[in-house]
């Protein structure tokens, strides 16, 4: 795992399902990683009948505000993944 230099205080894996979930209200999202670098699982309704590209824009503009500027706390999402719940 690198180092990502940020002044963000507090979690940064909470502050990123806080953020997803304030936009998909049904989201159940887990969140692994540190130093900039996340990878991500949302399972949501919202998803049914929407294709990947979709999906992932749903989830990286919930936490487009924590990817923003020079010494933002998400520098890189590794891997996303979205699915329906069964």
């Amino acid at each position: 795992m690198s180092y990502h230099m940020t002044t963000f205080q507090g979690s940064i894996p909470a502050a990123i399902e806080q953020a997803i979930k304030e936009k998909i209200s049904d989201a159940v999202v887990e969140v692994q990683g540190g130093g900039g670098h996340f990878e991500i699982s949302v399972t949501s309704k919202v998803f049914a009948g929407k294709g990947t590209l979709e999906k992932h824009r749903l989830v990286l503009g919930a936490i487009a505000h924590l990817m923003a500027g020079n010494d933002a706390p998400v520098h890189a999402v590794d891997k996303l993944n979205t699915k329906v719940p069964t």
